[in-house]
């Protein structure tokens, strides 16, 4: 069984936690880790063939230009000519990795399901903390997804911690995204086109998520954020 987790960065000199990462490397030495430096213009680059030095299951894309997240790690997966399973999962390690485990493995128990979705929900008893205000617009945006653009429940499609079955995304990676920020939302329309995502889509609450630092998205971008959900809906409608 051949995990792949792609996990981009951009400019992280910063924020990378080399301790965390070395751990995660470490326990989990059966999953494949591909490291995509996104055109980073600091040292990115020189700590990320670092760890693919010390560890056998790290390996390094490296792209000559900064072309976003959703490019990102679609060059990574169109990169990857084997696995069983893909996942990617973001550098600020917001989601414990112990949860995206979780996600894996209910993947390979499971694998009717094409796709595997972490969910921040806050609940009684749970570690999930996030600001009211990225709460607030989460749940404008994920209720404008549901109702109107993919029309069918779901909670969170910006969580950053999701597994999908290899055919499945090179599939719905193969062409470019219109968005770089909603690109999420652009893969579930894509799936949506050749499966009912009620049957082969499942949202996993998450047990642990903690917001770390701010938002990369630009003002520019936010405020095209109507406008390219309606191009996402146009497109595959």
């Amino acid at each position: 069984m051949k995990i792949v987790i792609v996990i981009p960065f951009y400019n992280e000199v910063e924020r990378i936690n080399l301790e965390n990462f070395h751990v995660i490397f470490n326990e989990f030495p059966h999953y494949n880790f591909l490291l995509v430096d996104d055109g980073s213009l600091d040292n990115t680059i020189a700590i990320l063939e670092q760890f693919q030095s010390e560890f056998l299951n790290v390996e390094v894309l490296k792209l000559d230009k900064n072309v976003g997240k959703a490019e990102a790690i679609r060059s990574a997966v169109l990169s990857i000519s084997e696995a069983d399973f893909i996942s990617y999962y973001d550098a600020d390690l917001a989601t414990p990795f112990s949860e995206l485990d979780k996600l894996i493995q209910f993947s390979v128990q499971n694998p009717n399901y094409k796709m595997v979705m972490g969910a921040r929900i806050k609940l009684i008893g749970n570690g999930v903390q996030r600001s009211l205000k990225r709460h607030y617009f989460g749940r404008i945006f994920a209720t404008i997804v549901s109702q109107f653009v993919l029309k069918v429940p779901v909670y969170d499609t910006q969580c950053g911690a999701k597994v999908i079955v290899f055919h499945t995304a090179k599939q719905i990676f193969e062409k470019p995204f219109i968005s770089k920020w909603l690109f999420d939302v652009e893969l579930l329309k894509r799936l949506q086109k050749i499966h009912d995502l009620r049957k082969v889509v499942k949202e996993i609450p998450l047990e642990k998520w903690e917001e770390i630092g701010n938002s990369k998205i630009k003002v520019r971008d936010f405020l095209r954020i109507p406008f390219q959900l309606f191009q996402i809906y146009r497109k595959y409608d």
